[in-house]
C-alpha cells in the first residue's frame, strides 16, 4: 500500500490538469482553494440547516463547485474538456433563487448574522462564496478562464445562498436582525 501523501509539492509547487506544475501561490491554486474553502462552509451549513429542501439544494451546489474547480485547475488546453458549469447550470440557480423570493419577505436594510445557526452558517458561505468570485475574476481578467459562466455561476449562488439565510430564518419563525444603516 503506497501513503498517502506524495512528497511533490514539497517545495512549494503543485500540479495542475495538464502539464505542468505551478506555485502553490499561484493565483489558480488560491482561486481553487477559495472555491474549495466555499465547498466546505455550505457543507457546514448542509449539516446545520432544518429544511430537508435546503440541504439537498445545498449538496447539489456542492456537486456544482466540484466541477467548476476542475475546469479552473485545468490548464487552457484541457480547460474544455472539464466545462460542466454552463448556462443551464446558471439559469438552474437563478430558478432556485426566484422561487424562494416570492415566498420570503425581503429585508430592505443589511441584516446582521447570528439569528439561528444555520442562518450564520449559510451567511459565512455566502461571504467565502464572494471571495471564490473574486479570486475567479482575477483569473479571468489575466486571461486564464474563458468560461464566463464560472463568474455567473458564483454571482448567482452568492444570492441563492443569502435567500437561503432568509428561509432558515424564516422556517425558525425568526426574524432577521438588521444592521439599521443610516447616511
Amino acid at each position: 500500500m503506497s501513503p498517502f501523501y506524495t512528497r511533490t509539492g514539497d517545495e512549494g509547487t503543485t500540479g495542475l490538469l495538464g502539464e505542468g506544475r505551478v506555485s502553490k501561490f499561484d493565483a489558480r491554486i488560491e482561486a481553487l482553494g477559495a472555491v474549495d474553502e466555499a465547498t466546505a462552509a455550505l457543507g457546514l451549513a448542509r449539516a446545520s440547516v432544518q429544511l430537508p429542501q435546503t440541504a439537498t439544494l445545498l449538496l447539489e451546489v456542492q456537486r456544482d463547485l466540484y466541477k467548476l474547480m476542475a475546469e479552473v485547475s485545468a490548464t487552457p488546453e484541457n480547460a474544455t474538456r472539464f466545462r460542466a458549469i454552463d448556462e443551464s447550470r446558471v439559469n438552474w440557480l437563478e430558478a432556485q433563487t426566484d422561487a424562494l423570493e416570492v415566498t420570503l419577505e425581503m429585508p430592505r436594510e443589511f441584516i446582521v448574522p447570528g439569528d439561528r445557526p444555520s442562518s450564520a452558517a449559510l451567511a459565512l458561505a455566502r461571504t467565502i462564496v464572494r471571495r471564490a468570485e473574486r479570486r475567479v475574476v482575477a483569473l479571468f481578467e489575466a486571461g486564464q478562464l474563458e468560461n464566463l459562466q464560472l463568474l455567473a455561476y458564483l454571482n448567482r449562488l452568492s444570492s441563492l445562498v443569502f435567500m437561503l439565510e432568509l428561509a432558515e430564518n424564516a422556517q425558525a419563525g425568526q426574524k432577521s436582525n438588521l444592521a439599521k444603516v443610516t447616511p
